[in-house]
């Protein structure tokens, strides 16, 4: 809120510099509260393409909550006024590689009743593979 009275202060004065850092600003915070709230969406959806992996089963529940996940990372990651996207695939990519660690950390305490530690269960499960199924899920089909 304090920003837009900056703003508004100074596009009244007529400084179109000064405004323009601003709205560069607004933007930035924009943009990175779009991409925590797609973070959190990743965590959830790898969390549970993690498990099915490593459990080699799928629940209902799993397929549920990864649908779910996958079309919030959509519904946000979608620009509607503007057209287009507010992340690129190459930073949808980076943002799932990121959430990997603690979808993983989650997986831990689920996989098998909790029974593996987070490097044990690193190892049964392909993260570049699951981070890759991740994006796909996610990019629009053409």
């Amino acid at each position: 809120m304090e920003e837009l009275l900056e703003l508004k202060n100074l596009l009244l004065k007529g400084d179109i510099k000064g405004s323009l850092i601003i709205v560069e600003e607004l933007e930035e915070m924009s943009k990175n509260d779009i991409i925590d709230n797609i973070y959190s969406h990743a965590i959830i959806l790898l969390l549970h393409l993690i498990k099915q992996q490593a459990e080699n089963r799928i629940t209902r529940s799993w397929d549920v909550s990864i649908r779910n996940s996958v079309r919030e990372i959509q519904r946000k990651n979608k620009r509607r006024k503007a057209g287009g996207y507010y992340l690129t695939p190459e930073e949808l990519l980076e943002t799932l590689e990121e959430a990997y660690l603690n979808a993983l950390d989650r997986a831990s305490l689920e996989v098998a009743e909790g029974i593996y530690h987070t490097e044990e269960l690193a190892k049964l499960v392909n993260q570049e593979e699951l981070v890759n199924h991740a994006l796909a899920l996610i990019l629009p089909s053409e």
